[in-house]
C-alpha cells in the first residue's frame, strides 16, 4: 500500500464514512489505523461505530439523562457515553 497524502486520506476517511451502514467493523478498524497514521482526528465520526466490537451503530438505543448521552450498541451491549451540549 503506498503512502497518502493527509488530504487523500481524509477524502477516504470522508467518502467510508458516508456509507458507513453497510461496512464491516475489520474495514472500520482499517480505517481508524489510517486515520491514526495520517494524525486525523475523527471527532463526530468516531459516533458512528461502537468503540468495542466497532460495528457501525444501525438500530442503537439511546438515552439522555442529565446532559449525557448513552448509546447501547445492539451487538454487544457496550454503552457510550458522551456530553450533549
Amino acid at each position: 500500500m503506498k503512502k497518502l497524502s493527509k488530504t487523500e486520506a481524509q477524502k477516504q476517511i470522508s467518502d467510508f464514512f458516508s456509507d458507513i451502514k453497510n461496512k464491516t467493523p475489520k474495514q472500520v478498524k482499517k480505517i481508524k489505523k489510517l486515520a491514526m497514521k495520517n494524525s486525523i482526528q475523527l471527532k463526530d465520526l468516531r459516533k458512528k461505530f461502537c468503540k468495542k466490537c466497532l460495528t457501525p451503530y444501525d438500530k442503537p438505543k439511546i438515552r439522555i439523562k442529565s446532559n449525557i448521552k448513552s448509546v447501547t450498541c445492539s451487538k454487544c451491549d457496550y454503552i457510550s457515553k458522551w456530553k450533549v451540549n
